[in-house]
């Protein structure tokens, strides 16, 4: 229970600077930009819209918050859709935007527009739905999904239903040219910088050898071990996905999602082909409850896709070197990802693998160290 000096708000383990939480990540949705990419996600946009408006039941003279609401879009179609009341929750100056376009769509008697962090806001009423587009990129990145748990637990009725009420998370084995890319990056890199240290020393007498080691280590990070956005084709799949992670947003806690590992088995299914890379994506669905389901079941997912791409796409894992598999061969992974220290928004993922071929030979296991940033 939380005391009485916190208002209500539940304690957060970890302390971090709002200030600079605020500026490295809240600041980004104040622009309009950032939300036209988001808005002019088709797949993103169908999902929410279908699930709206094809379960009007769970809207129609219903209580609504929406924890983000950023241009307004959810609470603007919740009101359509039938609800008495919509509280349109924004952390950031987005929400003036977001209350001119509740006036332009005439609904400014429905939805009540608030700026301020959802942790720190007071309703005056208990609300049947929570709707949020909190899914970063592997899902969790962000770390969004903390407010909305928090939103969920301080105002959601017992009856209450969340939108979206389940979310999964995957990893595939894939082959992509995107490994060799990187790495002739890295080597140009650092082909730049013996040179410049060796220029350094002739035209000026000193020697910068000293941070070879750390500018090695910098250019690793940056070109090998950070994981890169990519909207990948179904093709580039060579095994069969496994689900790491599956959640019940009506139920889940943040301790449950600050640190996620998995043990599973990636069989490859595509003959004598290149192991490059891990591949990460999740989908979302839109259930309702056990007591209180929908209508009609909405799925959002961001798995490659041939015309359904997502600006989510995934992310992809570099291997270095890449591996040769053939049919019937299998990975062995524990995968292990959690928050930066240095920032809770992004995440330090850990893959070890284990290649075991279709003859029986097991190579011994190797560890890598990722970030998502």
């Amino acid at each position: 229970m939380a005391s009485p000096a916190s208002n209500g708000v539940p304690a957060v383990k970890g302390s971090f600077d709002k200030s600079v939480d605020f500026a490295n990540y809240f600041c980004t949705y104040a622009f309009i930009y950032h939300q036209k990419e988001m808005l002019s996600d088709r797949v993103r946009m169908d999902a929410y819209y279908n699930a709206i408006f094809n379960n009007k039941h769970h809207f129609a003279g219903k209580v609504v918050l929406d924890v983000g609401t950023g241009s307004g879009i959810l609470a603007i179609w919740s009101a359509q859709a039938g609800a008495r009341k919509v509280y349109a929750v924004e952390a950031t100056k987005m929400a003036e935007h977001a209350k001119a376009l509740v006036h332009t769509n005439n609904v400014e008697d429905i939805v009540q527009v608030i700026e301020g962090p959802m942790e720190e806001v007071s309703l005056p009423e208990k609300v049947d739905v929570i709707i949020s587009e909190w899914m970063g990129y592997f899902l969790l990145r962000e770390s969004m999904f903390d407010s909305v748990i928090c939103a969920r637990d301080r105002w959601l009725k017992p009856s209450g239903v969340m939108y979206p009420s389940h979310a999964r998370m995957w990893v595939a084995p894939v082959r992509s040219g995107l490994g060799d890319q990187k790495m002739n990056d890295y080597e140009t890199a650092m082909s730049d910088w013996y040179s410049f240290v060796n220029d350094t020393e002739i035209n000026y007498g000193v020697n910068m050898n000293a941070l070879s080691q750390a500018y090695r280590e910098e250019h690793e990070k940056y070109y090998l071990k950070t994981s890169l956005w990519n909207s990948l084709h179904p093709s580039q799949i060579i095994g069969t996905p496994a689900i790491i992670k599956e959640i019940d947003c009506l139920t889940a806690t943040v301790d449950e999602i600050r640190n996620v590992f998995a043990n599973f088995l990636l069989p490859i299914n595509v003959d004598r082909t290149r192991l490059s890379a891990f591949a990460g994506w999740f989908d979302v669905h839109f259930r309702g409850s056990m007591q209180n389901p929908v209508e009609q079941e909405v799925e959002l997912t961001t798995a490659p896709s041939i015309d359904n791409s997502t600006h989510w796409g995934q992310q992809v894992f570099l291997l270095h070197p890449p591996l040769r598999v053939d049919v019937g061969d299998k990975l062995m992974i524990a995968f292990s990802m959690s928050r930066s220290r240095e920032n809770h928004r992004l995440m330090d993922v850990n893959f070890t693998y284990e290649l075991q071929l279709s003859s029986g030979k097991c190579f011994k296991p190797v560890a890598i160290k990722y970030y998502i940033e």
